[in-house]
C-alpha cells in the first residue's frame, strides 16, 4: 500500500483575497466618490440657477411687450410651468442623453452654441498656463539658487515685490494696460479678435502674468528649502556638477508643491477667461456666458456654467493622480 503526500496549500495573501485593501484601489475609490459628489453638488446647482435668477426666463426672451397668452406657450414650451421635481429629472434626462436645451436668444442647440464656443477659450487657456509655467519654473529656480542661504537680498527684495504687485492686479486690468500700451500707442498687435497669432498674444499675456508671478514666487521658496535638505548636500558631496544638482536632484523634488498650485491656477485661467475675452472681443465661452446673462439666455448659462465647473473638478482630478504618481506615500495612503 503506498501513501501519496499531498503538499499543503500555500497561504492566500489577503491583500489579493481584497483588492478593494490595496492603497491605490482605495485612493481611486476616495477620488471617484468625491468627483460623483462635487459632480451632483454642481449639476444641482445648475438648474437650481434659473429658479434663483429673479425674472421669467420666458418673459426675458420674448419682451416685456409680449402678450400673457405668448408667455403662457412659451413657459409651458420650455418646461417651466411643470413642478421643480419633474424639472429636475428632465434636466437630468437631458444632460445624459447630451440635450442641453435651445438658446431663448438664437433658437440654437445649446451644445451647438458651446461647441463652436468652447475651442477658443481651450486654447487661450492653455497658451496662457504653458506660458506662466515656462515664465515662472525658470525665474523661480534662478531666484532661489541666486537667494538661498540668505544671499541675495536686493534679488529677494525685488523679485518678492514685483511678483506680489503682478499677483494682486486683476488679469482685466493687464488687458486693458496691455492694449493701451502695445494696440492703441504702439500699434503693434491687434486690438481684438482672434484671427492671427499676433491677436492672441495680449489676452495669452494678460491671462498668464499674475499666475506666472505666483507659481515663481511658490518655486523659488521650495527651491530654497530643497537645496538645504540633506540628498542635496551628498550630492555636493560627491563632486557632482552645479547642473545636475540644480535640476536633477532640487528640481524634481521642488515641483511638488507647484504642481498643486499649478492645477489650481489652471482652474483659475479658465474662469479668469470670463473677464480678459470680454476686454479682447475674444469668440469664447466666456464672452458668451456675459452677453447670455444680458439677453437672460438662461440654458446657455447653465450650460456654460455645468462646463466651467466641470472643467475645474477634472483639473483638481488630474492634480491629484499626478501627485500620487510623484509621490504616492504621502497622498494614495491618507485615511
Amino acid at each position: 500500500m503506498s501513501l501519496t503526500l499531498i503538499a499543503p496549500e500555500p497561504p492566500v495573501d489577503p491583500a489579493r483575497a481584497r483588492p478593494w485593501s490595496h492603497p491605490w484601489v482605495r485612493f481611486g475609490a476616495r477620488r471617484l466618490g468625491r468627483l460623483l459628489v462635487s459632480l451632483g453638488v454642481l449639476v444641482t446647482a445648475s438648474f437650481a440657477m434659473i429658479h434663483l435668477v429673479p425674472g421669467d426666463p420666458a418673459r426675458a426672451a420674448l419682451g416685456p411687450t409680449a402678450p400673457a397668452d405668448l408667455v403662457a406657450a412659451r413657459r409651458h414650451a420650455l418646461g417651466l410651468d411643470d413642478p421643480f421635481l419633474v424639472q429636475y429629472l428632465h434636466y437630468l434626462k437631458g444632460l445624459f442623453t447630451g440635450d442641453l436645451g435651445t438658446s431663448l436668444a438664437s433658437q440654437l442647440p445649446v451644445s451647438d452654441v458651446v461647441a463652436q464656443r468652447l475651442p477658443a477659450t481651450l486654447s487661450l487657456a492653455v497658451l496662457a498656463f504653458l506660458a506662466a509655467v515656462v515664465v515662472a519654473v525658470p525665474l523661480g529656480v534662478v531666484t532661489g539658487v541666486l537667494t538661498r542661504r540668505g544671499h541675495g537680498r536686493r534679488t529677494e527684495l525685488v523679485f518678492t515685490t514685483s511678483s506680489i504687485v503682478l499677483a494682486t492686479v486683476p488679469d482685466f486690468l493687464i488687458g486693458v494696460a496691455l492694449v493701451y500700451v502695445f494696440a492703441i500707442r504702439l500699434g503693434w498687435l491687434p486690438v481684438a479678435g482672434d484671427d492671427t497669432a499676433a491677436s492672441y498674444v495680449l489676452p495669452v499675456v494678460s491671462l498668464a502674468i499674475g499666475p506666472a508671478a505666483i507659481l515663481a514666487r511658490i518655486v523659488r521658496v521650495e527651491m530654497v528649502g530643497v537645496l538645504e535638505a540633506d540628498f542635496v548636500r551628498t550630492a555636493r558631496a560627491k563632486r557632482l556638477p552645479a547642473r545636475t544638482i540644480y535640476l536633477g536632484h532640487a528640481l524634481p523634488n521642488a515641483v511638488t508643491a507647484a504642481l498643486t498650485l499649478g492645477g489650481l491656477l489652471l482652474s483659475a485661467m479658465v474662469a479668469g477667461t470670463v473677464l480678459v475675452e470680454n476686454v479682447f472681443a475674444w469668440p469664447g465661452l466666456g464672452s458668451t456666458i456675459v452677453q447670455s446673462i444680458l439677453v437672460k439666455d438662461y440654458p446657455v448659462v447653465q450650460a456654460i456654467v455645468l462646463l466651467y465647473g466641470l472643467g475645474v473638478l477634472l483639473t483638481n482630478l488630474v492634480v491629484d493622480v499626478a501627485l500620487a504618481l510623484l509621490d504616492p506615500r504621502s497622498t494614495i495612503r491618507e485615511d
